[in-house]
């Protein structure tokens, strides 16, 4: 056999089937008498022994340990998280009314109509963009806050 078969051979077996008794022969003949080919077996062997046993070493078993506290975790039942001392829906709305009629009526304003004029829309978008994040924001608060609820008194738990 020449040293290129006998390398592809050993190349591709990747400690499966063994190949036929006549072709490990004439190969262990052949690596047997060729130094190059001996060298680079060897090699080769080293290489695998090393990928199997230092390169990935083994890992502690924490799987188990792991799904434990992922079970042990989903039989906890999470507490309601309660506000204390919460503003009831009345006073939000109250709070909420007055906010709103305190931003229409800055529209009345001497001081509004005299700034309005002499800088037009470079007053006004950003007027009107603050206008809409207050009243966004408070909504969102609003609901978000009194959920529980809301949820309860429209049945949608």
């Amino acid at each position: 056999m020449k040293c290129k078969e006998v390398m592809d051979a050993v190349y591709e077996y990747d400690g499966g089937d063994l190949p036929p008794l006549g072709l490990r022969f004439s190969m262990a003949l052949h690596i047997l008498f060729c130094g190059r080919c001996a060298s680079e077996t060897r090699l080769l062997e080293a290489a695998r022994s090393c990928l199997q046993n230092d390169f990935f070493p083994d890992a502690p078993g924490f799987e188990d340990a792991v799904l434990a506290r992922i079970d042990a975790e989903a039989e906890e039942e999470i507490p309601a998280y309660e506000i204390p001392g919460g503003v009831p829906v009345r006073g939000w709305a109250i709070v909420g009314f007055i906010a709103l009629f305190s931003l229409a009526a800055s529209f009345f304003n001497e001081d509004f109509s005299r700034v309005a004029v002499s800088q037009g829309s470079s007053f006004l978008l950003p007027l009107g963009i603050t206008m809409g994040l207050v009243i966004t924001t408070y909504g969102a608060i609003f609901i978000g806050s009194h959920l529980k609820e809301f949820s309860e008194r429209f049945r949608l738990h």
